[in-house]
């Protein structure tokens, strides 16, 4: 080797250092990784205090078997183990290097030596490996055991180690120490002789305290806390002293495992080397409390309610109201004269939180009693709590009368207070046949059901067979035929064309969960419109019949066929559009809305009916919808144009593939995403134009209501802000300004809404002047309190919902925060498009 290979060989020595280095680690965890394994997982269990539990036989046969593994582990490794010298550092160093330069510089030239041509030749040679050897780099070492341990054992016992430091103590090992004699006094210079937790119930959510770290004298802790206490050291060496468990029988003071309930006030204190004492004061834990909040109220269909507060220092876990027949307060007269049999009293659980804390609950209690013996009697309810401790506290019994169906109808009233007695004792059996004959004698314009008469006259006549021995099986079926009888005849055949529809709507919702095809969507579809077209037929001839009274107290929303007939074309249009999601929840709100829904006639027997006015209102509606559909359009070419798409393109498209479709600000999806209709082929800008001069037209026309008035006039300049912003919408379009357009466009709406909302009130201010209702009827004959046919207030119109019927103010407000979080969540996605995220920027501004 020459003085160029010396000098290079001694310009690598780091790395060649740190390659050797690498080889004796690499070698060392191959060869002895078992025996730090064993040490690690010995070390885990003797900190989890295993010594401790087991039996002194027990615990010698492990320590044995513990040292002949490290006996073997280290065996195993010294026979591997094989110490790495500078020469394969040196191997492994070059391999890393392309050409090997460090063993080209150690040889020698072989023939040619002589030679001055050749000694050139391998001059230049040394001198491009020595250039190459310049750039060696220090070579990792492998220690990668996975091959050697295919159980990963080492992470078990690691796993096992790191989970003893937190949950047990390595102070634990000095207990080892006690297996040898005289062990106790070495134990004692080692550490801690003694260690303790406290801790409190579950359901507090108070944290494990440990004992050695409570340096102050006094504790205050919750009723029910677990002391468990260990004594290390010889035996006596440590007593426990306490007047905090009350118990009888104890274990000896100086036993080294102690567990024990801390049940009262008191001392605890560990007496010998290192000992401590404290002053225990336990917090109790008190019984919840619960109070009825007024009285009983009736809710819609007969359901009663009742609000109630409970409370309790950790929270209530459950809670049940009794409903016990009031005897005392009950007129007796007729069929209640008779003695009652038992009747059992009715426990419902309360409704609590699932989510959240439970120390303070506010909450009503809904549910439906009618078909009770109960229902409609004097009745006292008592709430009961209990918390997890299992302590219950009662709250004083509310007395009232429990609020049940009420049937109009005299003959179904009538069956109804029959049924009552027949609950009441079996004993007025006889009696209700005999009011069942009466009844039935004549029935002729006094039942006019046919179907309730002839299912009246079989009830009867099994009543009248066995009316002397009567069961409680058969009082019971009877009792449910009178309760169906009577539904009949109070609503007709309603009831089987709610239940024809309840059918077809559970159909539907089931084969749009289910993904069932287009035809299959289809039929359900037509069967569902025949069945509510059943169900509308049934309802509007029941209403008829009604006196107003008797319809106002029923309470529930109205609507138009019109307007159901558009909600179902919109559930048609979702589902086709393959928008399942949508269309379950919209079919949701629709059987929400039938449950309370009375039907007048539709405002859509003309389009024009109703008067100019109204016309007027309908114009600016679908005004409305353009621009709402417009500005959808924009947004999306807003969003393709950040993502390099052509506009209209739809995702999967090639650029140029659709190339009919107009640049940003000239068409975007055609009204409805490309689909044929009046906005086919205009541009974003042409349809801008053509809604501020329908908006113009409209009024230019005079025909909206409420000229004079100061509502009437205030939409007017509502109207005209909204013109004013669609030209400059119009403008932006043009200008191929997509974000100024959106703003503009989101002006133009909100004073569009805010227009037509002064224009309703001043309608129907006006029609309330001339003694008609929104509709051109009488008021008086259609909704006493001037409502439309929704249910709601004039002036709030041209949109399908009803704010009284549909949403409560809590469900509007938590929509409302569930649009801006959803809003504020896309608004921080750096993934979005940046002009989209700047439009959500501008409308968290705006709200």
């Amino acid at each position: 080797m020459d003085d160029h290979a010396q000098a290079t060989l001694k310009r690598i020595e780091t790395p060649l250092r740190l390659t050797l280095a690498g080889l004796w680690a690499e070698r060392i965890v191959r060869a002895f990784w078992p025996l730090w394994t064993v040490v690690i997982a010995a070390l885990a269990a003797l900190s989890f205090g295993v010594q401790d539990q087991l039996p002194l036989e027990a615990l010698w046969f492990g320590a044995i078997s513990l040292v002949v593994a490290l006996i073997w582990a280290a065996a195993q490794g010294l026979w591997r183990f094989r110490s790495p010298t500078r020469v394969e550092a040196l191997a492994r160093l070059d391999s890393r290097l392309p050409g090997q330069p460090l063993a080209a510089l150690r040889d020698s030239l072989a023939i040619g030596a002589e030679d001055p041509a050749s000694q050139a030749v391998w001059a230049a040679h040394l001198a491009r490996m020595a250039a190459r050897a310049q750039g060696a780099k220090a070579v990792e070492p492998d220690l990668k055991l996975a091959g050697r341990d295919p159980f990963a054992l080492r992470y078990l016992a690691l796993t096992g180690l790191v989970m003893a430091l937190i949950f047990g103590s390595v102070w634990r090992l000095g207990s080892v120490s006690a297996l040898a004699p005289g062990g106790a006094a070495q134990t004692a210079a080692l550490g801690p002789t003694w260690e303790g937790w406290l801790k409190p119930p579950a359901y507090t959510g108070k944290p494990t305290l440990y004992l050695n770290d409570q340096m102050a004298r006094e504790l205050t802790l919750p009723a029910g806390t677990k002391l468990q206490l260990r004594l290390y050291g010889e035996p006596g060496s440590l007593i426990l002293s306490e007047t905090l468990s009350g118990r009888t029988e104890t274990p000896p003071a100086s036993a080294p495992a102690q567990d024990f309930v801390l049940m009262q006030s008191g001392k605890l204190a560990i007496e010998g080397p290192g000992g401590r004492e404290w002053d225990v004061t336990l917090t109790p834990d008190t019984p919840p409390s619960i109070a009825a909040e007024g009285p009983v109220a009736r809710d819609k269909g007969g359901r009663f309610k009742q609000k109630f507060t409970a409370s309790d220092d950790y929270g209530v876990t459950r809670g049940q109201v009794t409903i016990a027949l009031d005897l005392a307060a009950i007129d007796r007269r007729f069929g209640l004269e008779t003695a009652p049999q038992v009747v059992a009293p009715v426990v419902l659980d309360l409704p609590l939180p699932r989510k959240g804390k439970r120390e303070a609950v506010v909450a009503t209690l809904v549910d439906d009693l009618s078909q009770s013996v109960l229902a409609n009697m004097p009745v006292t309810l008592t709430f009961a709590a209990t918390d997890a401790a299992g302590q219950t506290g009662s709250s004083t019994p509310v007395a009232g009368v429990l609020p049940g169906k009420r049937f109009f109808d005299p003959v179904a009233a009538a069956l109804i207070e029959m049924r009552r007695d027949l609950l009441w004792s079996r004993a007025n059996g006889p009696r209700t046949v005999q009011v069942l004959r009466a009844l039935t004698h004549d029935p002729e314009g006094f039942i006019p059901n046919q179907k309730a008469f002839l299912r009246l006259r079989v009830a009867m006549k099994r009543l009248e067979s066995k009316a002397d021995a009567l069961t409680p099986d058969l009082r019971d079926e009877v009792a449910e035929e009178l309760w169906q009888i009577a539904l009949l005849i109070e609503e007709g055949d309603l009831n089987d064309a709610k239940e024809r529809l309840k059918r077809a709507q559970d159909r539907l919702a089931e084969a749009i969960k289910r993904g069932a095809s287009p035809e299959e969507i289809q039929e359900l579809m037509d069967e569902m419109r025949q069945a509510m077209n059943d169900y509308m037929d049934m309802l509007a001839e029941n209403m008829e019949e009604r006196t107003p009274e008797e319809q106002s107290a029923d309470g529930g929303a109205t609507m138009s066929e019109d307007q159901l007939q558009e909600m179902l074309d919109r559930l048609q249009k979702l589902m086709e559009e393959g928008k399942t999601a949508e269309a379950a929840e919209l079919l949701a709100q629709i059987q929400q809305m039938m449950e309370n829904m009375r039907v007048v006639q539709g405002d859509g027997q003309g389009k024009g009916r109703g008067g100019p006015g109204q016309q007027a209102m309908r114009d600016l509606g679908e005004t409305l919808r353009g621009q709402q559909g417009l500005s959808d359009d924009a947004f999306r070419d807003m969003q393709r144009g950040r993502r390099g798409e052509e506009p209209g393109q739809e995702p999967g498209e090639e650029p140029g593939q659709n190339q009919d479709q107009a640049q940003p600000g000239q068409g975007g999806q055609n009204g409805q995403d490309g689909q044929d209709g009046p906005d086919a082929g205009q541009s974003l800008a042409e349809r801008q134009e053509d809604l501020r001069r329908k908006l113009e037209q409209l009024e230019r026309q005079g025909n909206l209501p409420g000229k004079g008035n100061d509502r009437g006039e205030e939409g007017r300049r509502r109207l005209e802000d909204a013109r004013r912003a669609m030209r400059e919408a119009e403008e932006a379009l043009r200008d191929k300004d997509l974000p100024g357009a959106l703003d503009r466009q989101a002006e133009a709406l909100q004073a569009l809404r805010e227009g037509i909302r002064d224009l309703g009130e001043a309608l129907a201010q006006d029609n309330r002047q001339e003694g008609q209702s929104p509709t051109g009827r009488q008021a008086s004959r259609d909704d006493p309190e001037g409502r439309d046919p929704l249910g709601r207030r004039q002036g709030e119109g041209l949109r399908i919902g009803s704010d009284d019927n549909l949403l409560t103010d809590k469900d509007i407000y938590r929509r409302a925060e569930e649009l801006l979080d959803e809003i504020r969540r896309r608004s921080g996605d750096l993934a979005r498009p940046e002009g989209e995220r700047d439009y959500l920027k501008r409308l968290l501004d705006l709200f």
